[in-house]
């Protein structure tokens, strides 16, 4: 398996658990840094590597008037200081090809959301940053068609990839994890990353809003790290109930300790039965 480099650490194949974790958007630098700061103080005590993230524009969303963040300048002004004063590695998605570039010179790894996962200048901007390139696989895509996703970032220069899984399309308001995406995508030789807030939204599931079924994450989670992962995803908040996008989807901060001891074990014995 190729491995890649994020600041200081790898991931993938015999490498520890990666976490990729943080709120859904920006919504202030105070809580940005107060929920990073949390987690990566979890992550250190568990051995976990650590990846702040955070949304800086959520382009997405179900209504016109839903909070969306603080925008490019502003966000990336953020991710800057929460990267110097936490010291640790930063992703955030990038919705336009034109932000790759000012991204890039903050961001660590450059994410491209499932619904914009086939579009290929926007994944040939990010690859030419020399940046990792993290690309969330399509709701509506079957894991075999990551691979097209895969070639477009190699003949764009890039061999720094992570995939993402975080369900498909499934009915009305309803997202379903086919563990069989992990070990296929895994098998293209890139590390694999499971979304286990995301995969339990329910989108548009409150008509304005999407809803979410959070008493599921630690299901799925335990399941994702018994298929074989590279990493986890997850959005983690002080107060969910009080988020302004995802909170019904996303970890109380206070929760995620216990979750990722719990994968860890998993991974753990994973990794020993399972060498890759």
């Amino acid at each position: 398996m190729n491995k890649v480099k994020v600041g200081n650490f790898l991931i993938g194949g015999d490498e520890p658990l990666a976490v990729l974790a943080g709120p859904c958007v920006l919504e202030s630098l105070e809580r940005a840094l107060l929920i990073g700061r949390t987690a990566k103080d979890i992550c250190q005590r568990l051995g976990v590597n650590y990846v702040f993230k955070a949304s800086f524009d959520k382009a997405n969303r179900s209504s016109f008037h839903s909070f969306r963040g603080p925008g490019l300048e502003q966000g990336v002004e953020w991710l800057g200081k929460i990267k110097e004063e936490l010291g640790v590695p930063v992703v955030t998605d990038i919705h336009e090809s034109y932000q790759a570039e000012p991204v890039a010179k903050v961001a660590d790894i450059l994410q491209i959301p499932a619904f914009l996962c086939r579009q290929t200048d926007l994944l040939h901007a990010a690859a030419q940053t020399g940046r990792v390139v993290n690309v969330k696989k399509g709701q509506f895509l079957a894991p075999d068609d990551m691979r097209n996703v895969v070639d477009k970032l190699h003949e764009s220069g890039c061999d720094q990839i992570l995939l993402t899984e975080r369900g498909a399309s499934f009915g009305y308001h309803n997202l379903v994890v086919d563990m069989r995406s992990l070990p296929i995508m895994r098998s293209f030789g890139y590390p694999v990353v499971f979304d286990g807030t995301h995969s339990v939204q329910l989108p548009g599931g409150n008509g304005t809003t999407s809803a979410g079924n959070r008493e599921y994450v630690g299901n799925l989670v335990r399941a994702a790290v018994g298929c074989g992962v590279d990493a986890l995803f997850l959005e983690v908040h002080d107060n969910p109930e009080e988020a302004l996008s995802d909170g019904p989807n996303m970890v109380y901060l206070d929760k995620l300790e216990e979750l990722l001891t719990e994968a860890l074990a998993i991974h753990k014995i994973v990794q020993k039965n399972h060498p890759c």
